[in-house]
């Protein structure tokens, strides 16, 4: 290496090299792995490429060969010119293995399949990186298992557990980063017969600890020829490689079906997880080839089914993540080309089968609500079974039936139990489940009155305006500017003293996903005027996010630094909503935020916006669009002029309860054709669907 790179054109910037690692080859032989480190100024580095220096070594071996001389120590060695791969690492990843005096490395070899290989350590003091160097036998496979891992949740900033498809820290052989505590089972498998598995933790305030092991495996073929029995339903299931393993990159799948009869088609169910058509865009979680036609797979949080109506069927999946993925499980089975649902069934957008019964009942049978559009609420919600059936509609304060039947006979006494709460509608709850938890258990808000949350000095005269005018101080205390790089950029609503919740959409890219970026603006009117800051500790973007679709659009974001109870006169958190909340189309609310006046304009408000818009039937919603999830509502004015825009992203679509007077975070301001279309309304993250997920990190949320 020194004699080659002293003699090229990059001398000036050549620096060392450093064989870091020498192990068996898959192929026979040695596989050397080294640094070549270069110091490039900054002006520089349009004129320094990786794929320069991989040629100029190629090169040289090349001509060696051909000239029968000695390059470096290679004379009479056979040189693998593909094997020959370079990839550009960062200089700490170069620093952290060259010389830093770690004791911290174990070098680990397998020699025997499928016997577990333990994995421990704990950290207690100091500042500390392990290494653990995972060799196996040449032409086999690493799982790696994890067990337990107790790290600091903050994004990998000052803790991670980092797993690279190679003997070196390379940022591009990464398989997978843990960022937070886990006692979930984890699996991941390597592409090769070699691991690093590092374990950082820059301060150590508590114990941080890692248990699992490691095994070889041998390679698996994926894929198969499957004759399925015509007997209509799912007989059998394929899976992802090295399922339930997350699955690694590069990998390759194919499956030919054949059914016994030409008038049976195959069905697929796929477990959380479904498949749409390929765009210009390309697919992040995987592409699938079905009989010639392309897909994009992404994750959900819901089986679908696809059908394919032919009796011969190719489906080919390939792996276009970088990345581990989860782990797919896909049911397969014949059906019926010419009726793909048993009679008196119907077919839901997501392909699965639900009952005509099930239709227009008010409950979400189908996962994306398709067997919820188009029902005449009045007509078919109101009949004595439906009532029955339905309780959450009864004595809710809200007329569902035309006839008001739904809120009749709502004063009946019901006795609780000692240390419960009871509702105002009879319900019974634990107080301490229940009480001021800023869920709201009681259908009719009760066990949420006279608590912190969604309460204002402000009464907001729901007079009607044009666009946006100006909010007083104080107004909307939950509202939060986002700032990146110290400009604003997104908006965020107060939950908690510590936790803002906003749009997924707003931290997508490796830059906007670091939260030592971004600070929080609480308590304000006027940019720049903000009466608290905070810098941003973490970010958690939900794990099913779309960015083709913009589905599972939602964000929790912890502050650094809680704010205070003394600035509870402009700083107040806003409720969330139950996951049984419903909102009703007509029904007025309030979006709020410092982005754009007109959709032409390029600046930002200066002062904070706000706009009266009414809930969009959902109906009309997904006939409008046609793109509208489970997880998405509308709002606006289908006339056009009032609604969210360029800026306002992540921020609060507040509604008003007309019980209490409490505000609740009905939406998170997510997409939308333009800004104030006539007919285009903005379209809302609905957080009703996401209570479970939010409770999951802010168990709670006062």
């Amino acid at each position: 290496m020194n004699r080659v790179y002293t003699k090229s054109a990059f001398s000036k910037f050549y620096k060392q090299s450093i064989v870091s690692d020498v192990s068996n080859n898959n192929n026979g032989g040695l596989l050397i792995h080294f640094w070549i480190v270069f110091v490039v100024p900054q002006a520089k580095g349009q004129v320094f490429c990786e794929d320069c220096v991989a040629a100029i070594l190629k090169d040289s071996i090349q001509t060696s060969i051909t000239n029968r001389t000695s390059v470096g120590s290679l004379q009479g060695l056979a040189v693998d010119m593909d094997s020959i791969v370079l990839s550009v690492g960062l200089r700490s990843d170069y620093s952290s293995t060259t010389g830093t005096g770690t004791n911290c490395i174990y070098d680990l070899h397998a020699d025997r399949l499928h016997q577990h290989f333990p994995l421990d350590i704990s950290i207690t003091s100091g500042r500390m990186i392990c290494y653990f160097k995972l060799i196996a036998l040449v032409g086999h496979l690493i799982r790696l298992s994890i067990s337990a891992i107790q790290i600091e949740a903050d994004n990998c900033i000052t803790d991670s557990l980092t797993i690279y498809d190679a003997l070196m820290p390379i940022k591009s052989r990464i398989l997978y980063r843990i960022c937070e505590p886990t006692n979930s089972f984890l699996s991941f498998v390597s592409t090769n017969n070699l691991m690093l598995v590092t374990l950082k933790s820059t301060q150590v305030q508590k114990v941080k600890e890692f248990h699992g092991y490691f095994e070889i495996i041998p390679q698996e073929k994926c894929g198969k020829v499957i004759l399925a029995l015509g007997n209509t339903g799912f007989e059998g299931r394929i899976t992802s490689p090295y399922y339930p393993s997350y699955y690694p990159p590069k990998c390759i799948c194919a499956w030919n079906f054949q059914t016994p009869q030409k008038n049976l088609g195959i069905a697929l169910k796929f477990h959380n997880y479904t498949i749409s058509e390929k765009s210009i865009k390309g697919c992040e979680h995987g592409w699938w080839k079905i009989n010639e036609h392309m897909y994009c797979g992404y994750y959900i949080d819901h089986q679908t089914i696809f059908r394919v109506g032919s009796a011969a069927v190719n489906v080919e999946f390939q792996c276009s993540s970088k990345l581990s993925e989860q782990p797919l499980l896909v049911e397969y089975g014949s059906y019926n080309i010419s009726q793909p649902c048993p009679l008196g069934s119907f077919v839901c957008h997501t392909g699965l089968c639900v009952q005509q019964t099930q239709r227009c009942d008010a409950i979400n049978d189908c996962f994306d609500e398709s067997d919820e559009l188009f029902c005449d609420v009045s007509r078919h919600e109101c009949n004595t079974s439906f009532l029955t059936q339905h309780h959450s509609l009864l004595c809710d304060g809200i007329n569902d039936c035309e006839d008001g039947q739904d809120e009749q006979d709502c004063t009946e006494s019901v006795p609780c139990a000692n240390n419960t709460f009871k509702c105002n509608n009879n319900m019974c709850f634990r107080k301490q489940n229940a009480k001021c938890d800023g869920i709201i258990d009681c259908l009719d808000g009760s066990d949420e009155n006279n608590c912190r949350c969604g309460s204002t000095k402000y009464g907001h005269t729901h007079h009607r305006i044009v666009g946006g005018s100006d909010a007083q101080e104080g107004e909307w205390p939950w509202q939060v500017s986002l700032h990146f790089g110290g400009v604003a950029y997104c908006g965020a609503s107060v939950i908690s003293k510590e936790w803002l919740l906003s749009a997924a959409h707003c931290f997508q890219g490796n830059r906007l996903s670091d939260p030592r970026i971004w600070t929080a603006h609480l308590g304000m009117r006027i940019q720049g005027k903000a009466k608290f800051i905070s810098p941003v500790r973490r970010i958690i973007v939900h794990k099913y996010y779309n960015n083709r679709n913009y589905d599972y659009d939602i964000a929790l974001l912890q502050l650094s630094t809680p704010w205070l109870d003394t600035m509870k006169w402009l700083i107040q958190p806003i409720c969330l909503p139950p996951s049984t909340h419903r909102v009703h189309s007509g029904e007025k609310c309030w979006v709020t935020g410092w982005g754009q006046k007109h959709e032409a304009d390029d600046e930002i408000s200066a002062i904070l916006q706000k706009a009266e818009v009414e809930i969009i039937d959902q109906t009309l919603c997904h006939s409008t669009y046609g793109l509208i999830t489970a997880r998405m509502l509308c709002a606006g004015m289908m006339s056009g002029k009032r609604d969210s825009c360029k800026g306002d992203s992540g921020g609060p679509l507040s509604c008003r309860s007309k019980g209490d007077g409490k505000w609740f975070l009905t939406g998170i301001v997510s997409w939308g054709y333009g800004c104030g279309r006539p007919n285009f309304p903005g379209v809302y993250t609905r957080v009703s669907n996401f209570a479970t997920w939010i409770h999951k990190y802010v168990p709670s949320v006062f």
